[in-house]
């Protein structure tokens, strides 16, 4: 595993992310579709019940990333998963909205054509490569941030790992080894 910082008590009113309601959990055929939340509709969810977070950090002209939203995150047990498990929030590493968050300002920092958010470098350890995805647990402290596409039974494999709370005492190899998919279960 990589070594994280963890945000500490990433509890405060944040502003600009993607939201869909809870209509919005199907796709017209029925199948689930992930429940992404802002990061406001997260901290008011973790007062009441408290979970870990999945993270997607992406920007708007990554390939990869609109690749890893229709293969991986568009197949059915990996949204109804994520959905049972995490509190899912789709967050702009680009993005230009400042997001108070526990008496700091992450503000947009502009760099050449682009630029980055603050934010998002933190939930990286600045490795800023998107895709990346990362996990936070029910405090709201950073367990892993996870760089690059993956296909969806590799991804499956590594959502299960953290929802589970193996990576507090199973090595990676040894659980991707003896890992049996969510559909044979």
């Amino acid at each position: 595993m990589v070594q994280v910082t963890a945000l500490s008590g990433l509890a405060a009113v944040l502003f600009g992310t993607v939201s869909w309601s809870d209509s919005d959990r199907t796709t017209a055929f029925g199948q689930p579709e992930i429940q992404w939340l802002t990061w406001e509709e997260v901290t008011r969810r973790m007062e009441a019940a408290p979970r870990k977070i999945f993270v997607d950090i992406y920007t708007d002209w990554c390939g990869w990333c609109k690749v890893m939203d229709r293969n991986t995150f568009r197949e059915p047990l990996i949204a109804d998963y994520l959905n049972t498990h995490f509190y899912c929030v789709k967050f702009n590493a680009e993005m230009q909205d400042p997001i108070e968050l526990h008496g700091r300002t992450y503000k947009f920092v502009p760099r050449g054509k682009r630029g980055y958010h603050e934010l998002a470098a933190e939930l990286t350890n600045g490795n800023l490569s998107y895709p990346t995805v990362a996990f936070l647990d029910e405090r709201m402290q950073v367990i892993q941030p996870i760089p690059g596409y993956k296909e969806p039974d590799v991804f499956e494999r590594i959502m299960t790992y953290f929802a589970t709370d193996s990576y507090k005492k199973t090595p990676w190899g040894v659980y991707e080894k003896e890992y049996v998919p969510l559909k044979d279960r």
